[in-house]
């Protein structure tokens, strides 16, 4: 059986513009799932489905994957068709599983992934059987910890995160894989650069909209595709040569080790914000800023998963906190091992939200 989900208006990252209202976190209801991909984190977490599909260009799979303890998996791109889909940013939309369990997320992977002659841009690469992979043994396997976004100086990272995915790494390390720290200085800059493009290739889909109907979308979609019209060609060109250097360093990064871990978000789920308004500069900053968690991974278009790897304090609201997984292009495989051998290493799994 399928259904429809809720979603931000457009896909544009923004929890309260769909038309059916905010989607709620099962978690704690008062919280956001996460964004784009809303119902597809809020309807698994709530166990009204097995599992889902969301669509990741910034990070649309992962964010509602940890906010609401999950596994989300940005597949490569050009893994997945995205017939049918209506795009963001045709080179870096992404469509892939939001699931309750590694094993889920890999069935759902391996029943979608594959070259599609309506999508042009997927590549004619073989599909391995995802489930084969998860044998739980990554011994020998080399894990790069990405230090940038352990620094809460220079990422914002929350130290309750930066606590449990030091934890989680370390959980790598016990079982036999191999762990040394990874450095992406451009990182940081991901969540910039990823927006710049993403919101110019947005707007350009439906200029005639925007001039002729501008009532019709919710305010805070406006002001982002107005702000999207405005952004200058110099702005866009230095951004998609930006996009070039990070894609570099990572996938030199990954030249050198399996997978590369950190956070997938800087903190937990955040409570729901009603007021249609970008309240200050330096909230704007701060929202780009943790966009770069994720981001560093879409502009080079590499797999990347995110997983549940324990929850903040019971005074802080026991909410969930993630681990993030980066891979080479095409070895998802990989990327889900390491994700099945830490999942079935720990607990974290088996919690359920307070429904």
């Amino acid at each position: 059986m399928f259904t429809k989900l809720n979603m931000s208006e457009f896909a544009l990252g923004d929890p309260v513009s769909s038309a059916s209202g905010p989607a709620r976190n099962p978690w704690d209801l008062d919280r956001s799932p996460g964004t784009s991909s809303t119902g597809s984190g809020a309807a698994t977490a709530a166990r009204l489905c097995a599992t889902s599909l969301g669509e990741d260009t910034g990070g649309s799979i992962r964010g509602p994957a940890a906010n609401c303890g999950l596994v989300g998996l940005r597949p490569t791109w050009g893994r997945v068709s995205r017939y049918g889909v209506d795009g963001a940013c045709w080179s870096i939309d992404t469509i892939g599983p939001i699931s309750r369990t590694v094993e889920d997320c890999a069935v759902t992977i391996g029943a979608i992934a594959g070259y599609d002659p309506k999508d042009p841009y997927t590549k004619q690469v073989p599909v391995p059987d995802y489930r084969q992979a998860l044998t739980g043994d990554i011994r020998g396997l080399k894990i790069g910890l990405v230090t940038e976004f352990l620094d809460p100086q220079q990422s914002g990272v929350s130290d309750q995160t930066r606590e449990a995915v030091i934890a989680a790494a370390e959980v790598l390390a016990e079982l036999g894989a191999e762990l040394r720290e990874v450095s992406l200085p451009l990182g940081a800059m991901s969540g910039v650069i990823v927006r710049t493009i993403t919101h110019t290739d947005r707007v350009s889909l439906h200029p005639d909209w925007l001039r002729e109907r501008p009532q019709e979308y919710h305010k805070n979609t406006r002001v982002a595709f107005m702000a999207g019209n405005l952004i200058p060609a110099q702005a866009y060109y230095k951004a998609q040569k930006l996009r070039a250097l990070v894609r570099e360093e990572a996938l030199k990064a990954l030249s050198e080790v399996d997978v590369l871990v950190q956070p997938t978000s800087a903190g937990p789920a955040d409570l729901i914000n009603l007021d249609s308004r970008v309240a200050s500069k330096d909230q704007a900053k701060a929202a780009l800023a943790g966009g770069s968690f994720r981001a560093v991974y879409s502009l080079a278009g590499a797999p990347a998963l995110s997983i549940l790897c324990g929850f903040t304090s019971p005074g802080d609201g026991a909410l969930p906190l993630a681990l993030q997984i980066g891979g080479k292009p095409f070895d998802e495989a990989t990327v889900l091992r390491v994700a099945h051998a830490y999942e079935q290493a720990t607990p974290w799994h088996q919690r359920k939200p307070p429904l």
